[in-house]
């Protein structure tokens, strides 16, 4: 008998050397067995991850198990995680919540609803590692600057005013969740003597140790740092899931800029009764009236978009997810660093529904004509779809089901918001210049992204671009161009993800003809869980010619 790992077996040990990579992320997709950590974040806890990854891929390209798809999920997230490390970002990435390492624990762990005995002591069991986890980060990002890979100069600044505002804000967001028994009280001292103590003093590493050292706004990609080219096509290929290059993604995203134009043209003379291009985007981002009043506008027409999608949906469908989606606030502390919006799944247990949440950061300032499309995308049919839709299939390894993969779960969540114009949930022409800006700012990303990490952009050039080519906000330009310093790649996930399903959808179309049906299309893309690209090709290839043999 083979003592081979099977395809399954991989796919499980995989899971756990990510849940140990992301422990909060675990706990959030009930992956068990995490759920009193936090990260390791030393060199030692880094080397651990490798030798369990190159292990695992190791063994996945010598299986002879037939199960190809979970063996290709298994190859590419293997792969991914020794790019993370390679790139050794955990050094020079501070402030956004997304991408940092401390920033990350302060907005996430906040969010986590203890249910039950055993999860109100691991939420406490991870206030106590408080202390070992900042100072050990406090070492990495010294080491970072003794080797030259420093973090960019506005970014210690950002996680610095971060930990300021966490900090400050009354009541603590980490006493918010309620405890019982004694619980309560045993947070309140760990907090007082844990906590409390371990931000001051990572807070004072990096006004003290680390400040002054950063690269200024001139060379904010990782192309300045030794090795950061070559860090960055890791990068662009875990996000991507794919061997484009970089320079092929520029020009890619230049490209589709333009072709958006007409667009911009036939809808800007119908709300606007004007035709130039650049004149419709200067409209759109000058005029008042299209800015939100208040906080609970803006929430209030998320919420109305996502029940309009959620009706429609099965029309589209062959899987409709049981778990709900509410619509909610980004949390105060985080709203300066925060994304316009993002999507966190529900409890396997039921207990936590699907979370859109939206930044009311400086609401006045941002623009209500994008909040239907990026409902769609966060919530229905896009990120809250998909996911509830993976964890509910059967016979399916966790790892497809739970681990994310941008240019999957990205390019399937843009997808929605053109898919969403066809179902009819635009509620008028306002809302789909929305949709066209969205389209703008996801090829802006090929070309900036590529720009600051490959070919060496500025600061300034990304925020210029931007401004010209994208329908944003200041607020939005500055805070989309920190986060794409500071998330090499991540940003190229989207568009490149939604033109590959575009186009296995128009190939199913043509091969398939009056057979074609859009509902058993989605149910294809979606019902293996999340996989790389080519091997999303492979499915639909065969999925097609599957169709023609039975007819």
């Amino acid at each position: 008998m083979s003592d081979e790992p099977t395809a399954v077996q991989l796919a499980d040990d995989l899971l756990d050397v990510l849940a140990t990579e992301m422990p909060l992320m675990a706990t959030f997709d009930n992956i068990p067995g995490h759920d009193h950590e936090l990260r390791d974040v030393s060199e030692a806890g880094d080397a651990l991850l490798r030798e369990r990854a190159v292990r695992i891929a190791g063994d996945a390209a010598r299986s002879t198990d037939p199960d190809r798809i979970t063996l290709g999920v298994v190859a590419h997230h293997a792969e991914s995680l020794l790019a993370r490390l390679d790139s050794r970002k955990i050094e020079f990435t501070l402030a956004d919540q997304m991408a940092a390492e401390g920033t990350g624990v302060l907005s996430w762990l906040p969010q986590l609803e203890p249910s039950g005995e055993q999860a109100e002591e691991d939420y406490l069991a991870r206030l106590a590692e408080f202390p070992d986890f900042f100072a050990a980060l406090a070492d990495r990002h010294r080491a970072g600057v003794a080797a030259g890979r420093t973090p960019v100069e506005r970014a210690v600044r950002g996680a610095i005013d971060h930990v300021d505002r966490f900090l400050a804000t009354e009541p603590n967001p980490l006493l918010v969740p309620p405890l019982t028994g004694d619980r309560a009280e045993r947070r309140q001292r760990l907090f007082t003597e844990k906590v409390r103590p371990a931000l001051v003093a990572y807070r004072e590493v990096l006004a003290r140790e680390i400040a002054g050292h950063g690269r200024s706004d001139d060379r904010p990609g990782l192309c300045w740092l030794d090795g950061g080219k070559e860090s960055y096509a890791g990068l662009v290929k875990t996000h991507t899931t794919t061997g484009v290059s970089p320079e092929e993604l520029h020009q890619t995203g230049l490209e589709l800029g333009r072709a958006l134009d007409e667009e911009y043209r036939r809808l800007g003379a119908a709300v606007f009764g004007e035709d130039d291009p650049v004149a419709v985007r200067r409209r759109m981002r000058t005029d008042p009236s299209l800015c939100w009043r208040d906080a609970d506008e803006m929430i209030a027409t998320a919420t109305e978009a996502v029940a309009r999608a959620t009706a429609a949906a099965p029309g589209w469908f062959r899987r409709v997810p049981s778990a709900g989606c509410v619509v909610r606030a980004v949390p105060e502390a985080d709203g300066p660093s925060a994304a316009q919006a993002y999507y966190m799944p529900p409890s396997g247990d039921g207990s936590r529904p699907g979370v859109y949440s939206t930044n009311t950061y400086r609401v006045t300032e941002r623009f209500r004509f994008i909040a239907e499309s990026v409902a769609f995308h966060e919530a229905v049919p896009g990120h809250h779809f998909q996911a509830c839709v993976s964890y509910e299939l059967e016979a399916v390894p966790r790892l497809r089901k739970l681990v994310p993969l941008s240019a999957f779960d990205e390019g399937w969540a843009l997808y929605t918001e053109r898919l969403a114009d066809e179902m009819g949930l635009y509620s008028d022409d306002v809302m789909r210049l929305g949709m066209v800006a969205e389209d703008s700012l996801r090829a802006a990303r090929l070309v900036v992204d590529t720009g600051l990490h490959a070919l060496g952009w500025t600061r300034r050039q990304c925020v210029d671009y931007l401004a010209e080519h994208c329908v944003l906000s200041d607020v939005e330009v500055q805070s989309e161009t920190d986060r794409y310093i500071e998330w090499p790649g991540q940003a190229l996930s989207y568009m490149t993800g939604r033109l590959e399903i575009q186009r296995l959808r128009a190939f199913a179309e043509e091969r398939l003809g009056k057979s074609f049906d859009i509902r058993d299309f989605h149910d294809v893309v979606l019902r293996h869980g999340q996989v790389p690209l080519p091997v999303l090709g492979d499915i639909v290839r065969e999925w097609v010619d599957g169709t023609r043999r039975r007819e």
